[in-house]
């Protein structure tokens, strides 16, 4: 494969690698952009399209572990796993138990509070420079309950974050409807957000990156699998299914699919697995909510976007190569319905499944090994973390001052 003289080859053209691929084109350094399908058209097109800095605990709560079994029995609940896939999964989810314990939980809200603090102000300065202030909106966002046993669970959630930094409203119904008029008055309360921002038009932003990149010189080669990364005296021998490249220095950003090539070019495990997330677009309703509305008793999402509303969430535990189960993403129609004060229409409806790339901590493995740059692991997070990745990651290539501490990011915490 005949390629030009790069500087760094990024594997993974999502958000996370191509926010990266724009910050250090723009600093000089002479950026391909690997993807093995098309830009942006993974998890970083089919998200619920928050920046989301509220989202400071780890995914896996030991206050959690009593709900699972009622999850796993209802058929239209908010988490399934695939039993064929048990066994694969086991190790990672032994080890995700292991984080609910005190001090490790701790120690991972700590490093997600860091990498959160700044993430909504670095994405709208980084917005601004990059003419995507159309598409990005800050109206707060609510999580709302409709049990009356929600309520002090709901209290103490925001007691906790407003304790922390994270500042929220506790909302009466009245109030709530003030917001959200849509919503029915079977919700009961809810916490308002209001340094919370969503994106209007993931595939617009995709898109206008993407030129942006292009035009600041930047290479992108679509279709592009790299099966193989290996570490010799010429430098990384990638090989793809369009032929191999010998890079000077490699970033592998590649989410889901991340956890072989990191062996390969580290030779690391990372405990890495996916949380399979669907979504469901309704079309003709991009009108009917203000802002993000999620649900605490239901565990989903309804973000407002220009192409309609999008209802999104639910986990499901079946690795890369299942066939998608979209029964899981029409449900979350059933969820939305009994929330809002008129049926929403879902006609020309789309479903869509993408892999969230989920560590056993929580936590994005951001890191710098001699030629090789990590970026990936967000869990749910990766378009809310994806311009404060770059920076870090920046920082490494420059060797210049980290804003943050980047050590609960390294990779030798899995050493």
């Amino acid at each position: 494969m005949s390629t030009p003289n790069f500087d760094l080859h990024i594997i993974g053209g999502g958000i996370i690698g191509l926010v990266t691929a724009v910050i250090l084109q723009a600093r000089g350094v002479k950026v391909a952009l690997l993807e093995a399908n098309e830009v942006g058209q993974g998890a970083s097109f089919g998200n619920a399209g928050h920046i989301a800095p509220e989202h400071v605990f780890p995914i896996a709560d030991a206050s959690m572990l009593r709900h699972i079994p009622a999850m796993l029995l209802n058929p239209t609940g908010p988490l399934r796993i695939d039993w064929r896939y048990l066994p694969r999964l086991t190790p990672w989810a032994i080890q995700l138990l292991m984080n609910m314990r005190p001090e490790p939980f701790a120690r991972i809200h700590q490093a997600l509070l860091s990498l959160n603090n700044n993430c909504l102000p670095a994405w709208l300065d980084f917005a601004h420079q990059w003419h995507l202030d159309d598409w990005i909106k800050v109206k707060g966002a609510l999580l709302t309950v409709e049990k009356t046993s929600s309520l002090d669970p709901l209290k103490s959630h925001g007691r906790r974050l407003n304790d922390v930094g994270v500042a929220n409203e506790l909302l009466t119904k009245e109030r709530l409807l003030e917001h959200e008029p849509a919503l029915k008055d079977n919700q009961l309360a809810a916490l308002f957000f209001p340094g919370t921002g969503h994106i209007t038009n993931l595939t617009a932003v995709i898109n206008q990156l993407s030129i942006t990149f292009r035009q600041l010189g930047g290479h992108i080669i679509e279709h592009c699998r790299v099966f193989e990364a290996k570490t010799n005296v010429e430098g990384i021998h990638l090989t793809t299914n369009q032929g191999d490249i010998i890079a000077s220095k490699v970033m592998l950003s590649a989410g889901a699919h991340s956890k072989t090539l990191a062996k390969q070019l580290t030779g690391v495990t990372v405990p890495l697995d996916t949380e399979r997330g669907y979504h469901l677009m309704l079309p003709h309703e991009s009108a009917r909510l203000q802002m993000p509305v999620t649900s605490l008793d239901r565990r989903f999402v309804m973000t407002p976007m220009q192409e309609g509303l999008r209802l999104a969430g639910t986990v499901e535990y079946a690795g890369l190569e299942a066939p998608a189960n979209m029964q899981r993403a029409h449900i979350l129609l059933q969820h939305a319905q009994p929330m809002l004060k008129t049926p929403l229409n879902s006609v020309d409806s789309v479903p869509w499944m993408g892999f969230r790339p989920s560590t056993s901590d929580s936590l994005p493995v951001i890191d710098n090994i001699e030629r090789v740059f990590l970026n990936f692991g967000h869990q749910h997070l990766g378009l809310t973390q994806a311009v404060v990745s770059a920076q870090i990651i920046a920082a490494y290539y420059f060797d210049e001052a980290h804003a943050i501490d980047p050590k609960p990011y390294q990779l030798a915490r899995f050493t």
